[in-house]
């Protein structure tokens, strides 16, 4: 087994020896190939650690891009091929000795990836990636583009890919609210923000299902062009909820721009993430925000929700 310190170490990759800035947060992106010519990417926080390819249990009855379950560490963990499940040419037999099992920390499940090669990791700026042509359509599983060394490098949406391959069951985990609670949520100006498609439709579900009002956008600039706009407006966000990982601002560095603008200072901040590690939760607390989720889960996000409405009532 390999740890993500090896990958890092081998490729000569460093992480930058500044000190953190609350409203410039960086990344460790771990690039690896699906095919022979493309580079895609997954932010080392998703990462807990890669193994060379490993004889798998076929699983019954599954998804055909599981390709069966791996033992590591005593955890029975499905393993994807990642290519398959994208829409490219799935892995043969007769290279697996050669591939590796990227092993994800991603919505309270560890999932692992078969990948055809590992490259490099390196530090990237959110603010280096920018989000995919709006051209590739619903189904592109990428939520950024950036480029390495001349190379372009696609940064992918997990979340879209397991909701494919887990297909959530819609009537789950679907919070209740009292007569009393909807009320206290619907005056309140709600802003969603999140890269991910599904993750946006995830959130939008959860407020929809009680006829609460919201706005939502893809993009982290955008979204404090928008409360900006509402403050002038006099009409500001009561209630922020952001992904954490999005490329161009992302959401510790929005909560932070929040937090220092006057005018949009009062929002009541929520930012979630698709990591199960306490990693971001600590962060999110440093730039002002206050509550930090793993996401998704809508009765958990509800009642954060009814925690700012109540934090509004108790300064009037």
């Amino acid at each position: 087994m390999t740890s993500l310190a090896d990958v890092s170490a081998a490729s000569g990759s460093r992480a930058s020896n500044k000190p953190a800035n609350k409203a410039s947060q960086s990344q460790g992106l771990l690039l690896f190939k699906l095919n022979h010519t493309q580079l895609f990417a997954l932010g080392t926080l998703k990462i807990r650690e890669l193994v060379p390819f490993t004889p798998l249990t076929k699983l019954p009855n599954s998804h055909s891009a599981i390709k069966g379950t791996a033992t590591v560490r005593g955890s029975t963990i499905p393993v994807i091929d990642m290519a398959q499940a994208i829409g490219f040419k799935s892995v043969d037999d007769n290279e697996l000795d050669k591939c590796y099992i990227i092993i994800t920390d991603c919505q309270r499940m560890l999932i692992g990836f078969i990948v055809r090669s590992i490259e490099k990791i390196i530090e990237c700026n959110w603010r280096d990636i920018m989000p995919p042509s709006s051209t590739l359509g619903s189904n592109a599983y990428l939520t950024g583009v950036t480029r390495v060394d001349e190379r372009i490098v696609q940064l992918l949406d997990v979340e879209l890919l397991l909701s494919k391959i887990f297909p959530d069951d819609p009537t789950a985990n679907r919070p209740i609210l009292t007569d009393v609670q909807r009320e206290q949520l619907k005056p309140l100006n709600i802003l969603l923000v999140d890269d991910s498609m599904v993750a946006r439709k995830q959130l939008s579900d959860a407020l929809d299902s009680f006829n609460i009002p919201y706005q939502v956008t893809s993009d982290g600039h955008e979204a404090l062009a928008m409360m900006k706009q509402s403050a002038a407006d006099n009409k500001a966000i009561d209630i922020l909820v952001s992904d954490i990982e999005m490329p161009g601002l992302d959401g510790y560095e929005l909560a932070f721009e929040v937090k220092n603008d006057a005018a949009i200072a009062k929002a009541y901040i929520i930012l979630h993430t698709s990591l199960s590690s306490e990693i971001s939760v600590s962060q999110a607390t440093q730039v002002g925000a206050n509550e930090a989720l793993t996401k998704f889960d809508a009765r958990e996000l509800i009642d954060a929700m009814l925690r700012g409405a109540q934090s509004f009532q108790s300064t009037d």
